[in-house]
């Protein structure tokens, strides 16, 4: 009899204990998602046609010592960080669909202005870096069959732009991908796998490659920390607890799976593509390698168009946090395509692509952008914060040595990315005095 009391009274904690987990107001689906779609939503992010790029921005500058322990100590510490973060998503008997509700729950107010500033940068400058690479797809796609009278990158970033202007407005919310994401991976698979094959057979008829660190002592010391910061830029989104809100209930648990997917099958792909680009170009793999590699023209063409498209997409997911805030502050709920929700859209995202739009094309220094956003806002979204919020909501129940590790990640990572800062600072003033702006890169 006393155990059957003891079994019910926990079955009523635990009861109590969901009915106390509230749902904070969105205008956006939260809990509908499979712990798959969430996977497949960051492992999009893994290998966006952002790892087109990976073999001259982290490779090149680190060489294949650096570049291989490094890649390996990101994933791990990636998956470790990530994991805190998803662990804290119902503290204190809430859900915390935005990382800037979760750090307010845990420091108070003042967190929160701060976390957002944070993620919504980082966030901008990702998409910066998507209009960018789409730009250059598109260029490369006409370069391909019009060597004379190749279009300007300016104009392929701001075709690029409208592109995604109109599939933001089609697309209300992060959980109506769906589909697209089937398409984003498939996407995803064509230009990897291209790159990855043509670039492979480029490197066995080349002749032996040169894969030293060049430069003079000084600026390699600031492109290694830029290419450090570009490590971590590669795993995370800081975005977790926006991708995790859609997840269903167990919120937790789902979610654990969902990372351990993308960091296991879905670091695949971005892998392979890294070294092998690498493998075969040494250190004279450009930033975007479908740009070096040689192979049949429609070949080369459809890996293109692929990065093209899955651009679009990829961008969608990292500026759903600013479409889900602006719809929420605006009351836009309901049917998509009611003239009123539709008519928003196209002003609040059309507007926001506009403005995203003409910082890429102004300044489309890809390499520097994905070092800036990685020491101002990945660092800080991903590892700092992300420790020192588990030792404040977590210190009665955690030993002293595991809080010995986190506050050694605060720390080293706070010097890391006050160090990637100035290093990115100082590659993006040197490049704009190099280039002039709107540059045809």
């Amino acid at each position: 009899m006393r155990e059957a009391n003891m079994i019910t009274e926990t079955r009523n904690e635990s009861e109590d204990y969901k009915l106390t987990v509230e749902v904070p107001e969105t205008a956006h689906a939260v809990s509908t998602d499979s712990w798959l779609q969430a996977g497949f939503v960051l492992t999009t992010g893994v290998n966006s046609v952002f790892v087109l790029g990976y073999s001259g921005t982290i490779m090149v500058p680190l060489g294949w010592i650096g570049g291989i322990v490094g890649l390996m100590l990101a994933t791990v510490l990636s998956l470790n960080a990530n994991m805190l973060v998803a662990k804290l998503h119902e503290h204190g008997g809430k859900r915390h669909i935005r990382y800037r509700d979760l750090a307010a729950q845990i420091y108070g107010r003042k967190a929160y202005t701060i976390t957002w500033a944070m993620q919504y940068v980082n966030l901008f400058m990702i998409n910066i870096g998507f209009l960018i690479l789409g730009g250059s797809a598109l260029k490369a796609c006409f370069a391909v069959f019009n060597y004379e009278h190749t279009m300007k990158l300016p104009y392929c970033i701001a075709i690029t732009g409208f592109a995604c202007a109109l599939f933001a407005i089609s697309t209300p919310h992060l959980s109506a991908l769906r589909v697209w994401l089937g398409c984003s991976t498939v996407l995803g698979l064509i230009y990897i796998i291209v790159a990855c094959v043509l670039a492979a057979k480029d490197g066995i008829n080349a002749p032996p490659r040169d894969y030293g660190i060049h430069g003079k002592s000084s600026s390699r010391i600031f492109t290694t920390i830029g290419a450090c910061a570009n490590l971590v830029f590669a795993f995370n989104t800081g975005m977790l607890p926006e991708i995790q809100a859609t997840v269903r209930e167990p919120a937790v648990k789902n979610m654990l799976k969902a990372l351990y997917f993308q960091f296991t099958v879905g670091v695949v792909p971005m892998l392979a593509i890294t070294f092998i680009g690498y493998w075969a170009y040494g250190a004279e793999t450009p930033t975007y390698l479908l740009n070096s590699v040689s192979g049949p023209l429609w070949i080369k063409a459809s890996a293109n168009i692929s990065a093209f498209l899955q651009s679009i997409i990829c961008l969608h997911i990292f500026a759903s946090p600013t479409y889900e805030y602006l719809d929420t502050k605006f009351g836009i709920r309901g049917s998509a395509l009611k003239l009123n929700n539709l008519s928003f859209r196209i002003a609040a995202r059309g507007g926001y692509l506009v403005i995203s739009t003409l910082v890429s094309a102004l300044l489309p220094f890809l390499g520097d952008f994905e070092s800036l956003t990685g020491a101002l806002s990945t660092f800080p979204l991903t590892f700092i914060l992300a420790n020192h919020m588990y030792i404040v909501a977590k210190q009665n129940k955690l030993s002293l040595l595991q809080k010995l590790w986190h506050w050694f990640n605060v720390v080293i990572f706070t010097i890391m990315s006050v160090a990637a800062t100035i290093a990115a600072l100082r590659l993006i003033v040197l490049d704009s005095k190099q280039y002039h702006v709107f540059a045809d890169l």
